[in-house]
């Protein structure tokens, strides 16, 4: 009997002493949780076993751009352009009509020789193309201005940095422009191609070694520091419209211009 009572006894102890370590490892866990959740919530808590610690994002990446701001701006500058404005439609219509009027014209001298007949040499039909050409030109600069003068500028582009931008895009426009002329010569600026005014052999130099068609891409380099010096958006509308022209002029003329050059080394070597 009493060895029962002291079994018991025992018992009791064992049982009163695990209770009392069960309190205090719940104590020590409930610790360890609360710093489990205040390293998480600086994002320094790191696994036992995990080398690698966490990537803190101290600047937010894009989640702290405000794009409401974005597109605040973008409405604002869509409102500033007045697409009915009857100028506006009027520098559209020059801007895609001068690449459509000389790749239908080119191509109809090279199908028929029509203005070599008419103007009795083939030099001088390219000198009369390139020289309409050119006014074409001028007319579609003197529309786009009066197209931007007439519609409100944009503040947001009205700063010291934009304008001094739009400078050095006209200048590089304008250096792309003159370079490659100078390279290529009247005729072969003027799509002397196509009245059989053919080149010795392709062009390789500057500006050709940095850019391809640096004359197009010049000029709608002209054109968009034209409206950043402006303030313009509607200028930049104008702009994309130029850079979309020649995209499709350049997809035209370029697989055209490399066929004229292979039926001719066809001919030589037929000779």
């Amino acid at each position: 009997m009493k060895r029962n009572v002291t079994l018991r006894k025992e018992e009791v102890a064992k049982e009163t002493d695990e209770e009392r370590g069960g309190e205090e490892n719940g104590s020590h866990g409930g610790r360890l949780r609360e710093r489990k959740r205040d390293a998480a919530a600086v994002g320094d808590y790191n696994p036992v076993g995990n080398h690698n610690p966490a990537v803190l994002d101290c600047c937010g990446g894009l989640n702290n751009v405000d794009y409401s701001q974005v597109d605040a701006w973008l409405m604002e500058a869509f409102r500033l352009i007045d697409v009915r404005d009857p100028r506006f439609c009027v520098a559209v219509i020059a801007v895609v009509f001068n690449p459509f009027f000389w790749n239908v014209v080119a191509r109809w001298e090279h199908r028929t020789r029509g203005l070599t007949r008419l103007f009795g040499s083939p030099h001088l039909a390219c000198y009369c193309l390139g020289f309409l050409i050119i006014l074409l030109n001028v007319y579609r600069s003197h529309s786009m201005t009066v197209a931007m003068k007439a519609q409100a500028r944009w503040e947001v582009m009205d700063r010291a940095e934009v304008f001094y931008t739009g400078v050095a895009l006209m200048v590089l426009g304008t250096l792309l422009v003159v370079s490659s002329f100078l390279a290529l010569g009247f005729t072969g600026t003027f799509l002397g191609d196509y009245f059989g005014i053919l080149m010795d052999e392709k062009v390789t130099g500057f500006p050709f070694n940095i850019i391809e068609n640096p004359m197009y891409w010049g000029s709608t380099a002209n054109y968009l520091g034209l409206a950043l010096v402006g303030a313009s958006p509607v200028g930049l509308v104008l702009t994309a419209v130029v850079a979309v022209s020649y995209k499709v002029a350049i997809g035209f003329e370029g697989p055209f211009t490399e066929q004229i050059y292979r039926e001719r080394s066809q001919r030589c070597k037929h000779k």
